[in-house]
């Protein structure tokens, strides 16, 4: 018998001898025998093995490292020693179809050769460097050892029992100025002088946090320390590795240090205390868990920030790009984020209510309505019980069964007919049934996601405090989560948007980019033909259809008289920046009501990019650098790692080529709104002005930047901010900047609330409670 066991899902034609270069001898098991089963599940599994017979088991596939650890993510733990016996890995047939799986394969390859060889490099930490203080002594010592300390940065966290500074108190910090070493000190021992100590060390070192944003705004608000210079590991790896969720500091230190799991013994503690108290997981808080608990677990997270920091600097600094993103955009945007999210999104409690009950009557009724439709009838007397619309189960019954409506052939992941929202838009048009049921699901998540959510949550300055990131998108776009993902509110209906309110005497002023990407892609590709339509003005699709076809009518007069035209030249110039074909821009154009064959839409984008040609021939390349480099640099030095452009599959390779494009006019878009945003962000904290002092952008959402702003600054703050979003930064038309769309109101429907619910909300006991 072997030393070595491996365990894979099922047979496969992977040659593991060869595969790990033939060191060590093995024995090789599947959980199902069977090759023909498609997802092995708990049914399927065969296997006869003696673990206890072999020192190592090397678990291929997330399935076999369920079946025999606590852990599921397989991404994470490749490579990475468990129970001092199991080895995980990724499994190396997905190369094939996903290179991106190349390099995190060969590295856990590499770390399980050295442990089977005995080669392993990895050292032991020695524990008794991680301490805990809790008198103000010995955390004066440990300060003043790192202010004295010879380097120019200490890493620095928080332990905090909520995810927002208002919502919960700070514990502990934790802090480490030397390698391997690292101290949590509690917040009951921080008296004035520990104070001084503290602001003396973050005024005289560069201070390094793992999602900065984070720990700013607690260190900030709790006890106003100031941090003229930081830095963030989290943003460090995002410019290296810009893929979603890689970027948490336990999967970093899992993948670039030794510490390996260290929070692995927390994890099982905070299990076994939600277990025995009757407690769901996500309900549980940092401030449950005892000081002697926490303390090491806290001390090596700055330990890990430490260890992180010295390898990611030296390799962000020596690509000019990637530092110019990091210290240009990335440090520059947190500082603003920390700040926007404070001053929180304002809020109108009465138009909040009056929300929750004119949505819940709509439900209501539209749920009334359904039962009086037969077919209605007919399901519930089958089924027993009263239908309910939200069950797919249920909908798919009644609409396929006892209507006869035929599906439309949209199918869901696991290949049943689909009933999502343009599904049942489609079915609509032939009964009145999917009509009710879209008016339920619409009502149901504004009133449920929104109105519900929100009410409970605001401040007591009827402000909400949500999160913005930089981190969490390919693209560099700003991402909205926590209390309110601002980024997917309803765009087109005001319940909600109209409770975003600002207080008497100002104003919600929204800024748009005018065809941002457009405008971009025209500087980019110097295409003159192209840049000519921003020069002239007027409507920039209107323009795009009279050039591109010849038509014989004024600009102003294409709409009107063309508006086919002009759908299709709107499809065509967003849908070739990002790959799409004639059938996709056929189907653009008829879900605008349009009317327009595959091959018109041919023969529109042809005519397209004979007009345009140098934009065509900068796609082309654009793409073809793709294809051949597997990545792409936008031109502020964003880069976008594409290798699954050497895919042996052509979707996933079309795919990736696609992204990238993508990617290289989204980004610049992003950037720009971004930079525009934080410079006058800057602007506002720095003026004398009251107007200028009393603003506060809350939101960026998209392409928008959001303010509440003094009635008597607005324009004041139109003008500046126009200012600062044309600011030329090396990718603007000469004499023609990005064009800005202002909105100015009382709320961020812009009338829109007022106009549909103004009479029946003023007769409100809610508006009548506030009058």
């Amino acid at each position: 018998m072997k030393n070595v066991a491996i365990i894979e899902s099922k047979p496969s034609m992977n040659n593991y001898k060869m595969l790990f270069n033939n060191e060590f001898d093995f024995d090789k098991y599947e959980l199902c025998s069977d090759s023909s089963v498609k997802k092995v599940l708990k049914k399927d599994i065969d296997i006869d093995i003696d673990l206890d017979a072999y020192e190592w088991v090397i678990l291929v596939g997330s399935e076999a490292l369920k079946q025999y650890t606590s852990y599921n993510s397989i991404t994470s733990y490749s490579g990475v020693l468990l129970n001092d016996k199991f080895l995980p890995t990724i499994n190396p047939a997905m190369i094939r179809f996903k290179p991106e799986a190349e390099k995190p394969w060969l590295k856990s390859k590499e770390k399980i050769i050295n442990y089977i060889t005995g080669n392993s490099s990895e050292t032991l930490l020695d524990e008794t460097k991680f301490i805990g203080i809790e008198q103000a002594e010995p955390a004066k010592d440990f300060i003043k050892a790192a202010i004295n300390s010879p380097l120019s940065f200490v890493a620095l966290d928080s332990e905090t029992s909520a995810f927002y500074p208002r919502d919960g108190y700070m514990m502990g910090l934790s802090l480490t100025y030397e390698e391997n070493s690292g101290a949590y000190i509690s917040t009951d021992i921080i008296d004035e002088e520990v104070e001084m100590l503290l602001q003396e060390l973050f005024s005289l070192k560069t201070v390094v946090f793992h999602n900065a944003k984070f720990d700013l705004a607690f260190f900030e608000y709790q006890f106003n320390f100031e941090f003229p210079d930081f830095e963030d590991t989290m943003l460090l790896h995002y410019v290296l590795d810009e893929t979603p969720g890689t970027h948490g500091l336990k999967d970093l230190a899992l993948k670039y240090t030794n510490y390996g799991d260290y929070d692995a013994e927390l994890d099982t503690w905070k299990r076994a205390y939600c277990k025995s108290h009757g407690m769901l997981l996500r309900d549980f808080t940092y401030d449950l868990i005892p000081f002697d608990i926490i303390k090491t677990y806290a001390a090596k997270d700055t330990g890990v920030t430490f260890a992180l920091y010295n390898k990611f600097k030296p390799l962000v600094t020596a690509n000019s790009k990637l530092n110019k993103v990091y210290t240009d955009i990335l440090i520059p945007g947190t500082r603003f984020l920390t700040d926007i999210q404070d001053n929180g999104v304002p809020f109108d409690a009465a138009r909040l209510k009056f929300g929750q009950d004119i949505m819940g009557e709509r439900i209501d009724q539209a749920v009334v309505e359904l039962s009086e439709f037969k077919e209605v009838a007919e399901l519930e007397e089958v089924q027993g019980a009263p239908f309910n619309p939200n069950s797919t189960v249920q909908l798919r019954k009644l609409l396929f069964d006892h209507i006869g409506l035929k599906p439309t052939g949209k199918l869901t992941g696991t290949g049943a007919h689909s009933t999502d929202a343009e599904v049942l838009g489609i079915l609509g048009e032939k009964h009145k049934v999917p009509k009710h049921i879209l008016e339920v699901r619409k009502s149901g998540k504004i009133k449920n996601t929104y109105l519900d959510k929100i009410l409970p949550q605001l401040d007591r300055d009827s402000r909400l405090r949500t999160g913005f990131s930089l981190h969490t998108t390919t693209s560099g776009r700003l991402s909205s989560s926590g209390k309110l993902n601002m980024q997917q509110l309803p765009r087109n209906n005001p319940a909600v948007k109209g409770c975003i309110k600002a207080r008497p005497g100002y104003k919600i002023v929204s800024m748009d980019l005018k065809t941002a990407e457009m405008y971009y892609a025209a500087v980019m590709s110097d295409d003159l033909e192209l840049q000519n339509v921003f020069i002239s003005g007027g409507d920039f699709h209107s323009t795009i259809a009279k050039k591109v076809f010849s038509l014989v009518c004024d600009i102003d007069d294409v709409k009107d008289q063309h508006p086919i035209v002009r759908q299709g030249a709107k499809a065509v110039s967003f849908g070739v920046l990002y790959g799409s074909g004639p059938a996709k821009v056929a189907e653009s154009v008829n879900k605008e009501g349009g009317d327009m064959s595959t091959r018109q839409a041919k023969a529109v984008i042809d005519d397209y990019f004979n007009t345009f040609w140098k934009l065509k021939e900068w796609i082309d390349n654009t793409k073809a650098f793709i294809e051949t480099n597997a990545y792409v640099y936008s031109p502020l030095g964003r880069k976008r790692r594409l290798p699954n452009v050497r895919s042996d599959n052509r979707g996933i390779q079309g795919h990736e080529v696609r992204s990238g494009l993508n990617f290289t006019i989204q980004s610049v878009s992003s950037d720009m709104n971004l930079l525009g945003a934080i410079d006058m962000h800057n602007w506002l904290r720095h003026s004398s002005s009251t107007g200028a002092r009393d603003t506060r952008i809350f939101a960026l959402v998209h392409d928008s930047i959001l303010a509440e702003v003094p009635e008597y600054f607005v324009e004041e703050y139109c003008n500046k901010l126009q200012t600062f979003i044309q600011t030329d930064r090396g990718i603007s038309i000469p004499g023609c900047p990005v064009g800005c769309d202002f909105e100015v109101g009382d709320d961020y429907s812009f009338g829109k609330f007022d106009k549909i619910y103004g009479e029946l909300f003023s007769n409100s006991p809610y508006y009548l409670e506030t009058v």
